[in-house]
């Protein structure tokens, strides 16, 4: 699933296509993407056209475009959800799942989604922020996040620290791969409890985890397949500067320590095991 860095690329890439036009039509070519509005396909057909899009905004993973109305188009990437802009005429790619058209003409918005766990819904009232999304934490780029505060927070729970740093109502946006990175550049075993560490030590994960997330929007994000691409099609890079994920059994850059990887939580874990012990 994309985390903060790629979702922040499509955003950004959303706005100069999107803000300020109005909706003219809407085709829906498969109605599981928009199977969480709440009126079906035929009522999301129905109910976007004549609407205008204010500045597409993000919390985390997770991404909305206000209308100027107060109310808000909601989208779930998913695994493999993108949006792709494109002339009206130009041939569909596979998996299209949804177009709109707009008054002004093109290009087009279209909703890509091979995998289709992603989708798109109404969110009434939305605009400021969808009530579907108001359990989701502060992510580590608002400018305004309290961060010591945050630390706290972390060390309340009892979990391991990355179980903790994937918990959206804690903080939002870090994903598997950005855990493990910021992990490896504090220092930190994956499984160290918590409530164990000290609000310093969760400060240094905390800085390294919104360090490798601003250097990877800089790169455009992290792509290993097609399956993540901005609205233009194009890749992000920063996959060429991990330091462990996806790196098991080549050195640790630091120390030259083979790379690990274990079973975690239904994913993986990489870390190195001399830089990353587990302390008593």
């Amino acid at each position: 699933m994309p985390e903060l860095p790629e979702v922040e690329v499509v955003r950004a890439g959303l706005v100069p296509v999107v803000q300020g036009r109005t909706i003219v039509g809407v085709q829906v070519l498969h109605p599981r993407s928009v199977r969480r509005h709440a009126g079906g396909p035929d009522d999301f057909v129905a109910t976007l056209p004549g609407r205008t899009f204010g500045e597409p905004r993000r919390r985390g993973k997770f991404l909305w475009l206000p209308f100027t109305d107060g109310d808000a188009l909601v989208a779930h990437l998913g695994m493999s959800g993108q949006f792709r802009v494109d002339a009206a005429d130009a041939p569909l790619l596979l998996h299209t799942r949804v177009r709109l058209d707009f008054t002004d003409g093109e290009p087009q918005l279209r909703f890509i989604d091979q995998r289709m766990f992603g989708g798109l819904w109404l969110s009434p009232g939305g605009a400021e922020v969808p009530s579907d999304l108001a359990h989701v934490a502060p992510d580590l780029l608002e400018p305004d996040l309290d961060l010591v505060g945050l630390a706290d927070s972390v060390r309340r729970h009892r979990s391991g620290i990355k179980r903790v740093l994937l918990d959206q109502k804690v903080v939002s946006g870090i994903g598997n791969i950005y855990a493990d990175e910021a992990l490896w550049r504090a220092r930190v075993h994956f499984d160290t409890p918590a409530d164990g560490m000290s609000r310093a030590r969760v400060l240094r994960v905390l800085a390294a985890a919104r360090e490798v997330m601003a250097e990877a929007l800089a790169q455009g994000g992290t792509s290993f397949d097609a399956l993540y691409v901005n609205v233009n099609g194009s890749s992000g890079y920063f996959s060429r500067a991990l330091s462990v994920y996806g790196r098991e059994g080549l050195p640790c850059p630091r120390c030259g320590t083979p790379i690990r990887r274990v079973a975690f939580a239904n994913r993986s874990s990489h870390f190195c095991p001399r830089c990353q012990r587990r302390r008593a």
